[in-house]
C-alpha cells in the first residue's frame, strides 16, 4: 500500500470537499445516464419461451408473477456443471435479500439459468437463498439474450458477448436483463447490460471502492481471482491483541 500524507482535520475536510465536488458531478452524470437509459427504444418479445420452475412450466410473462417489470439475472450454469460460477453467485449474494424492495417498486427479480431446476434448487439450499430461480434449459432463452454461444457460433466467429464489444472467453458469460409487460400481456425487452456494465450492480465492490486499499486486485491473474462461494473462504487467523501476546 502506498504512503499517504498524514493531516490536520481541517486540511482533511478540506481536501474532502474538493474530492466530493468530483462525487457530485458524478452523481449528476449517472442520473442523466439513467434517464437516457429509460428513454431507449423497446423490442417486443414475439418468442415464445418456455422455462422450468418450482411449480411446473412458465412462460416468459408468468416470470413477472403480477408485475409490470421484470429484472432477470443471468446466473452461470451450464446443465453440466455441479455449482454455479462463483463470480455469478458473489452478484446474487448480493441481490439475495432486494427482491422484497424491487417488488414494492412494482418490479420482479429472478435468476436465470440452463442447469436443470434440480440442480438450481440443490445449489440454491447450499447457498441460503431465497430469490425465485428457474431453469431456461429447454428454450433459447440464453442464446437469444446473449449470455450463452454454441460451439458452432464460437467456431463460426459469430458469437457477440456484450454486442461485440468485449472479447469472448467461454461459452457461459455473465448478463442482466430487463423487460416490461404491458396491460395486453405483451412483453418488451428494453435493457441489457454486461461485462463491466454488471459492475454497478455489485455493493459488495462499492463497498471496497470506499476503502484505503480499494479492490486490491492488482497483481491477480484476473481481477475475480479471489472471489470465491460464501461458503469457501478461509477465515483469516485471529491474531492476538492482548498485552501479554
Amino acid at each position: 500500500m502506498q504512503q499517504h500524507m498524514i493531516v490536520s482535520r481541517e486540511e482533511w475536510i478540506a481536501a474532502r470537499k474538493a474530492l466530493m465536488a468530483g462525487e457530485k458531478e458524478l452523481t449528476q452524470a449517472r442520473e442523466a445516464l439513467s434517464r437516457q437509459r429509460r428513454e431507449l427504444p423497446w423490442v417486443k418479445v414475439d418468442k415464445d419461451y418456455v422455462f422450468d420452475g418450482p411449480g411446473g412450466k412458465m412462460t416468459l410473462g408468468d416470470l413477472f408473477m403480477g408485475r409490470p417489470q421484470l429484472v432477470v439475472q443471468h446466473v452461470m450454469f451450464a446443465p453440466e456443471w455441479d455449482a454455479a460460477c462463483k463470480n455469478c453467485s458473489f452478484w446474487a449474494d448480493g441481490f439475495e435479500r432486494m427482491v422484497p424492495h424491487l417488488a414494492a417498486r412494482d418490479t420482479t427479480m429472478i435468476a436465470i439459468s440452463r442447469a436443470p431446476l434440480v440442480k438450481l434448487d440443490a445449489f440454491k439450499a447450499r447457498m441460503g437463498w431465497t430469490f425465485d430461480w428457474v431453469s431456461s434449459g429447454e428454450s433459447d432463452f440464453n442464446y437469444d439474450y446473449g449470455v450463452s454461444f454454441t460451439q458452432a457460433q464460437i467456431d463460426a466467429g459469430n458469437a457477440k458477448y456484450n454486442y461485440g464489444t468485449t472479447p469472448l472467453y467461454g461459452p457461459e458469460l455473465p448478463g442482466i436483463s430487463v423487460f416490461f409487460r404491458d396491460e395486453t400481456g405483451s412483453v418488451f425487452h428494453t435493457y441489457s447490460t454486461f461485462a463491466r456494465g454488471l459492475d454497478m450492480m455489485n455493493a459488495a465492490y462499492h463497498y471496497l471502492d470506499l476503502t484505503p486499499l480499494g479492490r486490491h486486485e492488482e497483481g491477480l491473474p484476473y481481477p475475480m481471482d479471489w472471489v470465491r462461494l460464501r461458503d469457501q473462504y478461509q477465515p483469516a487467523p485471529v491474531q492476538a491483541s492482548c498485552c501479554h501476546s
